[in-house]
């Protein structure tokens, strides 16, 4: 589930989807970044979806709930360059 928005402050748009994946009742958990163009509105199942499978997530830019990253123009172009985002 999409956990947290990031919202380019010069422009207002909403730039990454922070979704939340594993752990416990909220503990253990790893959060990812997905740059918004990724998400797809479903309108079925009244949500967003993501067109990504866990082989995928395995080595995608994340981080523990604790240590969130500076989102930086250079994590920008990690984040994008991961998922193959302009």
């Amino acid at each position: 589930s999409i956990d947290d928005l990031m919202i380019d402050k010069h422009s207002g748009h909403v730039r990454y989807a922070v979704m939340e994946f594993g752990g416990f009742l909220g503990m253990g958990t790893d959060r990812y970044p997905l740059p918004w163009s990724l998400l797809k509105y479903d309108a079925e199942k009244e949500g967003y979806v993501v067109p990504l499978d866990k082989d995928r997530l395995k080595d995608a830019p994340r981080y523990a709930n604790e240590s969130a990253p500076e989102y930086t123009g250079d994590y920008g172009r990690t984040v994008n360059g991961y998922y193959g985002v302009i």
